[in-house]
């Protein structure tokens, strides 16, 4: 029998990385939990599911450079380390906490606390290690009064890409949530200090995302099957990131069906030879078969001339909105950006994929999701396969409005 794979995960006594854990446990992980609260990393190893192999619990103060040294003189062999500790301060200016040292802490903790633990942990992560750092939608716009909390998630979205350069034999990512119904926002909720309907008006989906939508991404992400995402950001944010009206969105008018849902797929011009039909024959992938999740892998636009991707997109989002009321997801497949394009054509795929943005924000609160693969050359079908299994099945349910360029982040530099 084969050894369990090991994942260390920080900040894993609570939220998200808590989630994860689980998460990553039930799916067969040997889980090394990292967390500075050494009470709450007690309970969680109490709890901890009968089924699952034993987790090690480790404490450490991560903005400490002397205690990541040591912590990782204690640790097995690893095939993935997810950084999801982190820290911000409400109410604080982004110049405030100098001073006091709230400003060190924190860019200790979110920026500096990330690359220590790669740099102790290298000679423990195995050959094609996957690297995950959990970033935020305010390392993308910023967000006042919250101290330098903005800053350092950008910051940490650019050191993610340049390690994945520096280090190409690693699978290196990150992921940037949305609005998540973690302890701490449920208590700013029962405090009536945030009000959640107002937070909810922005995300096309209409709904707050759970920890679990996050433990999924993770569990993906740290699977070798991520390789395709190398170097990139998953936003996982319900569409809130592509959003830019200024009024209400309607809140969700159907709940999510369970993570473990069946995907039943269907595909769309898909070629007898392109290698994507694999993905949509129509076959249903393991799961709750009870419980079917339609999954629609468009390939139209594969063979759009340019001029043509977005007129073609727009035929595939009647066809599939036409299909469908909700829940169900579809996956557009664009072509490579042609070089020397002629300038009058520039802005017809750049259109192509505002409208994907645009109908993830019309259709969000209907449970309709869409999002388009836009593969690297050289990268397969194949390459492809376990990206598109889980960003259009049930397990990616808060996923919506996004172009993902598979084998982008290995081959091409990106803005810092």
């Amino acid at each position: 029998m084969s050894e369990a794979p090991a994942v260390l995960i920080t900040g894993a006594a609570s939220g998200i990385g808590r989630a994860a854990a689980l998460r990553l446990a039930r799916d067969g992980w040997r889980c090394v939990l990292v967390d500075a609260d050494a009470a709450a990393l007690a309970r969680l190893q109490a709890g901890w599911p009968a089924d699952c192999a034993e987790a090690l619990g480790l404490v450490c103060d991560l903005t400490d450079g002397a205690q990541i040294a040591r912590l990782a003189q204690a640790l097995p062999p690893l095939d993935a380390l997810i950084n999801n500790a982190g820290l911000s301060t409400g109410g604080a200016d982004a110049l405030s906490g100098v001073d006091d040292g709230t400003a060190a802490r924190l860019l200790a903790l979110n920026l500096e606390a990330p690359a220590r633990l790669v740099q102790a942990c290298a000679s423990r992560l195995r050959p094609g290690a996957r690297i995950v750092n959990l970033a935020s939608g305010a390392g993308l716009r910023a967000i006042p009064w919250r101290g330098l909390y903005s800053p350092s998630k950008a910051g940490l979205i650019a050191q993610t890409r340049a390690l994945a350069r520096a280090r190409p034999d690693w699978c290196v990512s990150a992921l940037s949530p949305g609005f998540v119904r973690t302890e701490l926002v449920q208590r700013l909720i029962d405090s009536g200090r945030l009000d959640p309907a107002q937070a909810i008006a922005k995300i096309p989906l209409g709904r707050m995302a759970e920890p679990e939508d996050m433990a999924e991404a993770l569990c993906f992400l740290a699977s070798p099957g991520a390789r395709a995402l190398a170097g990139q950001l998953l936003v996982l944010d319900g569409g809130s990131s592509v959003y830019g009206g200024s009024g209400a969105l309607p809140p969700a008018v159907a709940a999510p069906l369970p993570f473990d849902a069946a995907t039943r797929w269907h595909g769309v011009d898909l070629g007898a030879s392109s290698g994507w039909r694999a993905a949509g024959s129509g076959a249903t992938s393991s799961g709750d078969a009870r419980l079917r999740y339609t999954a629609v892998l468009d390939g139209a636009a594969l063979d759009a001339a340019p001029g043509q991707v977005l007129d073609t997109v727009l035929r595939s989002a009647r066809r599939f909105r036409a299909a469908h009321d909700a829940p169900a997801s579809l996956t557009l497949l664009l072509p490579a950006s042609v070089p020397d394009t002629d300038w009058t054509l520039a802005g017809d795929a750049a259109a192509a994929r505002m409208l994907v943005a645009t109908l993830a924000a019309e259709w969000g609160a209907l449970g309709l999701r869409i999002n388009a693969l836009q593969p690297a050359a050289g990268v397969t079908a194949a390459d492809c396969m376990p990206l598109v299994d889980y960003i259009a099945g049930a397990r990616a349910q808060f996923l919506t409005g996004q172009v993902l360029r598979p084998g982008a982040g290995r081959f091409e530099p990106q803005g810092d």
